[in-house]
């Protein structure tokens, strides 16, 4: 190992992996927290859902800004300018009222767009290669732990009611990251040249017409995170309005699902550049068969909890498949502004879902809501389906073109092949330095983060 990298597992990187904890806990207490507390206070839902929007919008505009300050100035110091930000927005948090919510939020959305780049940034240039994606890996799964125990404690510090207790809980966890991070094993100088301007965005839009599997992937990812948006604004109000279950242990049953899967099956996310229809519109139908059962929480009783299982399958694998196929569909010069850009589609999506569908719970109800949700979702499995399709008809009509070649070696030198070939013969650093089907997915994950900074999902 060269001078001044560290291992995934050295006493740094874990440094780093706790405060992805402590940061990600206060939001996943706030997500379910500020709903209940603004609902109390005579909000209605499209105010809720504005406020709770705005958050995943902020992030995803500001992310470009994220990355040329990153650039610039290096991840150390936007990591302690962000996370005094951090402190002061969670200690605003615990003297506001509802009216002042979504301003915090938009500062909140601001703060986690720097912060999520700043981490990746940090890890990327502190492992080597070989190690980037245990490094990526470990930092999701930090990111995914608070959703274990954060709902929990948000609907118990609100049914508590004491503003006084919720106060200390949100100081300690603006101070703790504060502490932590100070002295974090990030890196003092910027690298300009792996800056995500929003230049490079608008040059990627004028290229999404012309990319078929970046079409596929936006569509059917804009149409999961709608109802992934949705549900993470308005589930704690629904359960609560019509007793159907309790929020808290619905959230933690999901995010348990999420990391389980994220863990159980990472090897087995296709890396081979392939389009896995099949499992991608799969994926979708679990998506919508978990909203559909949550629009008829009402008759189901306990069975309500059963769409949990199905939403955190579709949560926990849709993004790595899709970012995956990416990483070797999309052409190189380009490939991780695209894929930033992929990830936006999922930001819109989240921020969406929580926007629009506020105007639509106040005009009919919140099983009209989740029943609107699933059928967006099988719009998504629908694009995924007829994107397979055109793949297969694709391959088809140049076959006759590939016969005279017959070897893959030449396949892949013309191009006719297609992503699935070009995927097996990509290199190694490409898809993993172990050639493992799961580091060769975190590596896509670890390629997108190097250049464009997406964060991971």
């Amino acid at each position: 190992m060269s001078a001044g990298r560290l291992h995934p597992s050295s006493p740094g990187f874990l440094r780093l992996y706790g405060l992805a904890f402590l940061f990600f806990s206060a939001n996943s207490v706030l997500t379910v927290m500020l709903p209940l507390l603004s609902s109390q206070e005579g909000f209605g839902e499209a105010e809720i859902g504005l406020m709770m929007g705005s958050y995943m919008l902020t992030c995803m505009l500001l992310r470009p800004l994220a990355g040329q300050l990153i650039g610039r100035h290096g991840p150390l110091a936007v990591m302690r300018w962000l996370l005094a930000a951090h402190a002061v927005s969670l200690a605003l948090y615990a003297v506001a009222g509802a009216e002042q919510f979504t301003g915090l939020r938009i500062v909140q959305g601001a703060v986690t767009a720097f912060f999520s780049m700043t981490m990746q940034t940090g890890i990327v240039e502190g492992l080597e290669e070989r190690d980037r994606a245990q490094g990526l890996s470990l930092y999701t799964l930090s990111t995914m732990v608070p959703s274990l125990i954060g709902p929990i404690v948000a609907v118990e510090l609100w049914q508590n009611g004491d503003r006084l207790l919720l106060a200390a809980v949100l100081l300690a966890l603006a101070l703790l990251p504060l502490l932590l991070g100070l002295g974090a094993p990030l890196a003092r100088r910027g690298a300009a040249d792996r800056s995500y301007t929003l230049l490079d965005l608008g040059r990627s839009l004028r290229q999404v017409r012309g990319s078929r599997p970046l079409q596929a992937s936006m569509a059917v990812m804009l149409c999961a995170s709608f109802g992934f948006g949705a549900t993470a604004t308005f589930l704690p109000l629904s359960m609560m309005k019509d007793g159907s279950g309790h929020s808290g242990l619905y959230l933690m049953l999901q995010g348990a699902v999420v990391v389980a899967c994220r863990f159980v099956l990472r090897k087995r996310i296709p890396s081979d550049g392939s389009w896995s229809g099949p499992l991608v519109s799969g994926l979708m139908l679990c998506a919508a068969a978990g909203f559909a059962m949550l629009a008829l929480s009402g008759s189901l009783g306990d069975w309500v909890y059963v769409s949990a299982l199905f939403g955190g399958l579709a949560m926990a694998l849709l993004y790595p498949t899709l970012v995956t196929y990416l990483s070797f569909a999309l052409p190189g010069p380009s490939k991780y502004v695209l894929l930033g850009l992929f990830l936006s589609s999922y930001d819109l999506g989240f921020s969406l879902g929580g926007l629009g569908m506020g105007w639509l719970v106040q005009a009919s109800s919140y099983s009209t809501m989740y029943a609107a949700c699933a059928l967006i979702s099988l719009v998504g499995c629908a694009a995924a389906l007829r994107h397979g399709a055109a793949r297969e008809r694709g391959a088809a009509g140049s076959a006759p073109e590939r016969g005279a070649a017959g070897s893959a070696g030449e396949r892949g030198v013309d191009g006719s092949a297609g992503a699935s070939e070009r995927g097996v013969a990509a290199s190694a650093p490409e898809r993993g330095a172990d050639g493992s089907a799961g580091e060769r997915g975190a590596a896509a994950d670890a390629a997108a983060s190097g250049d464009g900074h997406p964060p991971v999902r």
